[in-house]
């Protein structure tokens, strides 16, 4: 079980202690130039808004060899003539044109800065077409060391995939690797050995036969995407689908599975209607219903690609057949297809814009797991299931990284801001309230890429709550709000210790068996009680540590 809790809590990476989109204690010599290429909207970067991609490559899986161009469309926002475009070694851009005119480009790194010949005039809409090819980094560990899986099913076909969340989509296709600014619209056309079929995101326009013994599939994406959400998975597939009647309407719900495994999948998957329906009743409608929904077998347990989640979590119940909360309760449902799927609204809809806020993707999405058996299985059982998973918290370090470096904060983002979420509920002690607040998020910033304090200043509005202390000391500070208390002279004394400044969290509490507020801050504070021996007991829906004080 400890490798599990290990594989849930290992996106970790180098942070530090932060204030308000700030870090206090950045060492920014850990830090490259490479970093700050990759991490930062650069002035080269900036002048241009990305609008279209067709991403047109070769797959040769006996190779183990990319080939191909990627046409990007953009409008100009202001006069530049030097353009960024990433991709990573050991892949090369081999060309780059406009207007059918080679241009220079300068290498530095995973990022190729390209000289414009023409003018760039505000407000027209130009493009470049990158020639690049070359053996793409291998996954080591997908999806955490991403890159393409080269596999092979158990009939020997090849079993390939992509996923790059942590590298970025630049270790295999050249792009804006950036997340502030995503494609409006986006057509991926794969070529691939026949006998072998490609899913891609968005719907199939097109399948082509060549006479080289390939075949070319050609798959858009009409909703704005995220550039790590892009994905190609070839295989030995075959098709199943339903169609689910949602807010928005009929939604096309198709599963690609590996032959041998149909079946299986069939009654499996029934889990993927019931994430549906569970998270549309929380956040709203499913937020691309234009491309679908699609759950595709893959060669490592998952991604949130958009509407092309990848699933390899062995058609078990819970993470790979195990309860990640130690209680039974998530042994209900599929971990990965409904975690996955989670994302399609807080990763694929609402977007950070630097890698530092990933916590907006996965403290959101961790919660939903607490949702999807809110729904189907009762309040209880989400309380005992989100408060089972604080075992995977580490409180290492923050749960924001440091900005414009491409740095993601601690693991801790899944369920320390899971079980913050969880005890912002209780704060606002209103369920369909709550609901209409999650519901509003998705609709406030729908198809939009944000930050922290965008996300914090809806929060604070919409519960009426100031929750600058509030997500202070979840997100920016290690420690866990500690409530001391003492029972002295007929009076209950209590008070907040290990907190941040102003951090003043009203709590529930029953003091023989009767439920009531107290509202702590950083000074004793003394409630009159009616009789010398009394009962306190803390409500575990906050998440807090306690400390009865003896002396």
């Amino acid at each position: 079980m400890k490798n599990v809790l290990f594989l849930i809590t290992c996106f970790i990476a180098s942070s530090c202690l932060s204030q308000k989109n700030q870090s206090l204690f950045q060492d920014q010599n850990k830090f490259t130039k490479q970093d700050t290429l990759r991490g930062s909207i650069t002035p080269e970067r900036e002048w241009w808004d990305l609008t279209y991609y067709h991403l047109d490559i070769k797959v040769q899986p006996e190779e183990k060899f990319i080939s191909g161009k990627n046409t990007i469309q953009y409008t100009v926002l202001k006069e530049n003539n030097t353009l960024q475009v990433d991709l990573q070694s050991p892949l090369q851009i081999t060309k780059v044109t406009q207007n059918n005119k080679e241009l220079e480009v300068e290498h530095q790194g995973n990022a190729h800065f390209i000289k414009l010949q023409e003018k760039q005039n505000i407000g027209e809409v130009k493009t470049i077409d990158v020639y690049y090819e070359g053996k793409p980094k291998e996954a080591v560990n997908a999806p955490w060391d991403g890159g393409l899986s080269w596999k092979k099913d158990k009939n020997n076909n090849h079993f390939i995939a992509t996923s790059c969340q942590r590298l970025g989509a630049s270790v295999w296709w050249p792009n804006k690797d950036h997340m502030y600014d995503e494609v409006d619209s986006m057509l991926i056309s794969v070529t691939n050995p026949k006998g072998l079929t490609n899913i891609s995101n968005g719907r199939l326009r097109d399948l082509v036969v060549n006479k080289d013994n390939t075949v070319t599939s050609h798959w858009f994406v009409s909703n704005p995407i995220n550039n790590y959400g892009v994905n190609i998975n070839i295989g030995d597939y075959v098709h199943f689908s339903e169609v689910y009647a949602g807010e928005k309407g009929d939604l096309d719900m198709d599963y690609f599975v590996l032959r041998d495994n149909l079946e299986k999948a069939k009654k499996h998957f029934k889990d993927a209607p019931k994430m549906i329906e569970a998270f549309e009743h929380w956040f709203g409608p499913y937020p691309f219903y234009e491309d679908g929904f699609k759950l595709v077998e893959a060669p490592y347990l998952g991604m949130e690609h958009q509407s092309s989640i990848t699933y390899g979590n062995k058609y078990k119940k819970g993470y790979l057949g195990n309860d990640l909360s130690g209680t039974g309760e998530g042994l209900k449902f599929d971990f990965i297809i409904i975690h996955e799927s989670g994302h399609e609204w807080f990763a694929n809809n609402i977007t950070n814009k630097d890698i530092a806020d990933m916590w907006i993707h996965e403290s959101f999405t961790a919660y939903s797991e607490n949702l999807f058996l809110d729904y189907h299985f009762g309040k209880e059982s989400s309380a005992k299931y989100v408060i089972g998973t604080r075992r995977a918290i580490l409180n290492d370090k923050p749960i924001i990284g440091a900005y414009h470096v491409n740095n993601e904060g601690s693991s801790d983002m899944y369920y320390k801001g899971a079980n913050m979420l969880h005890t912002l509920r209780q704060l606002v002690e209103d369920d369909e309230k709550w609901r209409q607040i999650l519901r509003g998020l998705n609709q406030e910033f729908y198809h939009q890429t944000v930050n922290t304090e965008q996300i914090e200043n809806y929060l604070s509005k919409h519960t009426g709550i100031d929750l600058t202390a509030f997500f202070n000391q979840y997100l920016r500070d290690v420690r866990i709000p500690t409530l001391e208390y003492k029972i002295e002279d007929s009076e209950l004394k209590f008070r907040w210790t290990n907190i941040v400044i102003d951090f003043d969290m009203p709590i529930q509490i029953k003091l023989n068996g009767i439920e009531q507020w107290i509202y702590p801050n950083k000074d004793w504070k003394s409630l009159k009680l009616q009789q010398n021996k009394t009962d306190v007991v803390l409500d575990e829906d906050f998440y807090i540590k306690t400390k009865l004080v003896t002396w």
